[in-house]
């Protein structure tokens, strides 16, 4: 099964190789520069389909403001210019809490269903 499903506010690409659409992904939303929020093995092949410049693996359980903070500074030394986080519903916690913070694009690969990828 494949569907995109795209609301007024945010998109849902779902499918088979979907990893292999994240540039275009970045792209769309007019992203250069990714930060990666990324804590396992995955990471890899989205890190070849994104080419971040940087990758923050730190995320935890509830995006204790002290995470959220060290990976602002990170977005900001490396000029980012857009988030792309994997993982569960802590790397998406932190995703959102840096979007809020920075007004940066984000795009979720939720590796868990968690509920926060489309909240």
């Amino acid at each position: 099964m494949t569907f995109t499903y795209e609301p007024p506010s945010s998109r849902i690409v779902f499918g088979r190789g979907t990893v292999a659409q994240v540039r275009a992904e970045v792209e769309r939303l007019g992203g250069h520069r990714v930060l990666l929020l990324a804590r396992h093995a995955g990471a890899d092949r989205v890190s070849e389909a994104t080419h971040p410049v940087a990758t923050f693996g730190g995320a935890t359980v509830h995006t204790p403001v002290e995470v959220t903070e060290r990976a602002l500074a990170l977005f900001k030394e490396v000029e980012a210019d857009t988030i792309v986080a994997l993982g569960g519903g802590s790397t998406t916690g932190l995703s959102k809490a840096l979007a809020v913070r920075t007004g940066a694009p984000q795009l979720i690969l939720p590796t868990t269903y968690a509920g926060s990828e489309v909240t």
